[in-house]
């Protein structure tokens, strides 16, 4: 590679493909829970060993799922010859900020809509909305909506399903059955999280990449970005962000064995079907969704839903606010790289 080519100083990029990867990271440690709350608060697995098995099937994932998520982000959100590497700055420093508001807050937004929200932001202010592609910018927006909706009716046709299925057996016997399955069901989720959410960081540094001149834009992506990315968000993954989990798996709604296992894999459909469409969807909406679900589907008021109501305000602000805050830093860029 001829450097005295690139269109952006290696060091420059060397920095944002850093910055990239300390969102993948984040973004395991805020969504850790999405996988694992359900498993940690009906105490099937003890905190560190659901920590370690999510981590090892987020990276897994590497081998089951094609990159059709990373190419809806790399090249079906922003017009490609609007992506310089302040817009790239301006849309990671967007995602990280709102990630580390709500992680402090124990909020569980969206880490993927955060970081579309950055890359909106960073793109509108050099550009106007003429620089968004409309078709990937509606597919993203509209599963804000969609996903958490699929998740809640995927878990709680799971919890009906189960119900019917265990009717005759004792509760002690449903309990013991449902620990075993939750470890398949948390498993799956963790493989679909994996998959969705790590090609959101691979489809940032691959716009990049093409900026810089580095990757063309019909090429394919490099095999060290993918492989770091899901290193990335695995090793999040692995330091769990506790806050988060405690709100997911409880304070929405109590969950016994059975509830975990028809959230999780109400969940993992619902990420399993989107990402082989290329649908970056948020593993945080799904499983709010599905856990909703399954509270529901046991009576109405088992969920707490002012609880539910707040996250779904977090939900709604975090595209504009992580747009808001890429805009403003895709302008200190221009100072600061």
């Amino acid at each position: 590679m001829d450097f005295g080519s690139l269109n952006i100083s290696l060091g420059v990029i060397i920095f944002l493909v850093a910055l990239a990867l300390a969102f993948d990271f984040m973004n395991g440690f805020h969504d850790a829970a999405n996988a694992i709350a359900t498993v940690v608060s009906t105490r099937v697995l003890k905190p560190y060993q659901a920590v370690m098995m999510a981590t090892f099937f987020n990276f897994v994932a590497i081998f089951i799922f094609h990159l059709s998520v990373a190419a809806t982000i790399g090249k079906g959100t922003v017009d490609a010859h609007v992506v310089d590497h302040y817009v790239i700055f301006g849309a990671l420093v967007g995602a990280i900020t709102w990630n580390i508001v709500t992680w402090y807050y124990g909020i569980p937004s969206s880490s993927s809509h955060a970081l579309v929200g950055g890359l909106m932001g960073a793109a509108i202010a050099k550009a106007g909305p003429d620089s968004l592609i409309s078709a990937g910018v509606i597919k993203i927006v509209s599963f804000i909506f969609i996903s958490p909706l699929v998740g809640m009716l995927l878990g709680s046709l799971m919890m009906l399903l189960l119900a019917w299925l265990f009717r005759k057996q004792t509760p002690r016997k449903v309990d013991n059955w449902s620990r075993k399955l939750q470890l398949i069901s948390a498993s799956a989720y963790a493989l679909g999280h994996g998959g969705n959410d790590a090609q959101k960081t691979v489809g940032i540094i691959w716009m990049l990449l093409i900026a810089a001149g580095v990757k063309g834009v019909e090429q394919s992506v490099p095999t060290w970005v993918v492989v770091s990315c899901y290193a990335a968000i695995g090793l999040g993954t692995a330091f769990g962000g506790w806050r988060i989990i405690k709100l997911m798996g409880q304070k929405i709604t109590k969950l016994r064995p059975v509830g975990g296992f028809a959230a999780q894999t109400g969940g993992a459909v619902m990420l399993f079907a989107a990402t082989g469409f290329g649908i970056p969807v948020s593993t945080t909406h799904t499983i709010t969704g599905a856990i909703v679900g399954v509270g529901a589907s046991q009576r109405f008021s088992a969920v707490r839903w002012g609880i539910a109501g707040r996250i779904v305000w977090a939900w709604v602000l975090t595209i504009p606010c992580s747009a808001l805050i890429g805009a403003l830093f895709w302008k200190l860029g221009q100072y600061i790289l």
